[in-house]
């Protein structure tokens, strides 16, 4: 029986996937696989993939013949994964050798739904720890208890798929897999829906995935019609956040969290071509329109004087005709 699957998705990455196939190398076991996912890459990086699926122990290679974006290739890793429990790993990240069974050892030892851990950010030379912004380590925890405040960084703002290991009852339930087709900030329903639907988590300090910043073909760093996908998928958690039993408690976390990711892309809007800047702007706008207006003014008023007057400028701007998120 297969105990771990691991996803793994890549996309034009030749540079950086032989660093992370090594490390996987460095984390198999016998009841371990490992599904590599090509998104229809350009470069050499299905060459490589081929060349790992006879190599890797425990390797599975699947190949879109049509690009579909991360979420939907982690979809696709997550329908053809046999194991108890599940994670991912992004292609052009990498692993500390034995990471894996640690990790899947500390699962197990607790019994929960899912774990969040720690992580190491690469950025050129620099490696910082990211920590999970969630105080109490090692013990099983409601995750809706995690979400809230709404003021402070919390699991929820700590969207990253690769930073935990699932149960496979999880997949049972509907919820692991990703929004199909969302190109970025497809982590932040997946996160949301886990807290608020799934029935038990922990947090441990196992320090063992890199992640490598300012890669220059992540959506991070270019600033082209993609990134506005960010709209969708909060609109998404506020949407279904809004069908929450605990709604009133939640929503005011969810627009404020909305907002200051709408703040921070108008905050850096040079970055992105003219047309999509002129379209960032229309659509935030229509997005800070659809929010409930009271849970609205309730964020703008807990935000610093900067953030809230650029959204309150955003919130008048007239409305364009066919702008839709």
């Amino acid at each position: 029986m297969v105990k771990l699957s691991v996803i793994v998705p890549f996309y034009n990455v030749q540079q950086y996937a032989p660093d992370t196939l090594k490390s996987l190398r460095a984390n198999a076991r016998q009841d371990f696989e490992f599904i590599l996912v090509d998104d229809c890459s350009r470069d050499e990086t299905p060459d490589i993939l081929a060349r790992a699926e006879r190599e890797l122990p425990g390797a599975v290679y699947v190949r879109h013949e049509k690009n579909g974006g991360l979420a939907t290739a982690r979809n696709t890793g997550i329908d053809k994964a046999r194991g108890e429990y599940l994670t991912f790993l992004d292609g052009d990240d990498w692993l500390a050798p034995g990471y894996y069974p640690q990790l899947l050892a500390a699962i197990e030892e607790l019994g929960c739904d899912f774990i969040r851990t720690d992580h190491v950010q690469s950025t050129a030379r620099a490696r910082t720890i990211q920590r999970v912004p969630q105080g109490r380590r090692g013990v099983v925890m409601n995750p809706r208890d995690a979400i809230l405040p709404a003021d402070r960084s919390t699991s929820v703002d700590y969207a990253y798929a690769w930073a935990g290991i699932y149960h496979r009852r999880l997949v049972d339930r509907g919820l692991l897999h990703f929004t199909d087709g969302l190109r970025t900030a497809e982590d932040r329903p997946w996160i949301w829906k886990l807290h608020r639907e799934a029935e038990s988590f922990a947090t441990v300090g196992l320090l063992g995935v890199f992640y490598r910043r300012g890669v220059a073909s992540s959506l991070t760093q270019i600033g082209d019609v993609r990134q506005l996908d960010f709209i969708r998928a909060f609109d998404q958690v506020v949407a279904e956040t809004a069908k929450d039993p605990d709604a009133d408690k939640l929503l005011p976390k969810a627009v404020r969290t909305y907002c200051a990711i709408i703040s921070h892309h108008l905050g850096s809007i040079e970055r992105f071509e003219p047309a999509v800047a002129r379209k960032l702007k229309s659509m935030s706008a229509a997005a800070l329109r659809r929010m409930p207006q009271d849970v609205l003014d309730e964020a703008l008023d807990s935000m610093d004087i900067q953030r809230a007057s650029r959204l309150r400028r955003l919130r008048r701007r007239p409305a364009s005709a066919g702008v839709a998120a």
